[in-house]
């Protein structure tokens, strides 16, 4: 979708493909933090997170991870593998800024393709019409045991 160079190392970029959820970290003007999970897809140096039809309690604009993105578009994403065996620990962080794409444009059509081929879920939603998070990643941190032969261990 962009251009830009891939910020990630392979390693985090596997790691981060083998997991299915993530943890979206945004602020609001404020700096009052909130987090929440979020399906993604990544393409290049973008970060992908459709919202959904899933119910919520207002109109899509309305959710707070988007307000906050407009007040601050500087936002984490964090993937993680946890096991009760410590040694098997491991997490990839990225930081970058996020963009609110709305409907109509290409960027937004693409993104939507690519999370729709990683989630069969949502072949079966109306997301046309609603808007996606698009963070250019700036950054990648890591910790821990980031591919499937250590964890399998």
């Amino acid at each position: 979708m962009t251009g830009t160079a891939d910020p990630l190392p392979p390693q985090a970029r596997r790691f981060i493909e083998g997991r299915r959820v993530a943890r979206l970290a945004t602020a609001d003007a404020a700096g009052v933090p909130q987090v929440v999970p979020a399906c993604f897809a990544l393409s290049g140096a973008t970060a992908y997170i459709a919202i959904d039809a899933k119910p919520k309690r207002g109109p899509a604009m309305g959710l707070k991870r988007l307000r906050n993105i407009a007040a601050n578009p500087a936002v984490a994403l964090v993937f993680d593998h946890y096991e009760e065996d410590w040694t098997r620990l491991g997490w990839v962080m990225l930081r970058g800024r996020a963009e609110i794409l709305p409907p109509g444009s290409a960027e937004h059509a693409a993104a939507q393709a690519v999370l729709k081929a990683r989630y069969t879920q949502y072949a079966a939603m109306a997301l046309g019409d609603l808007p996606v998070i698009a963070i250019r990643i700036a950054a990648a941190r890591s910790w821990g045991r980031l591919t499937d032969e250590e964890q399998a261990a």
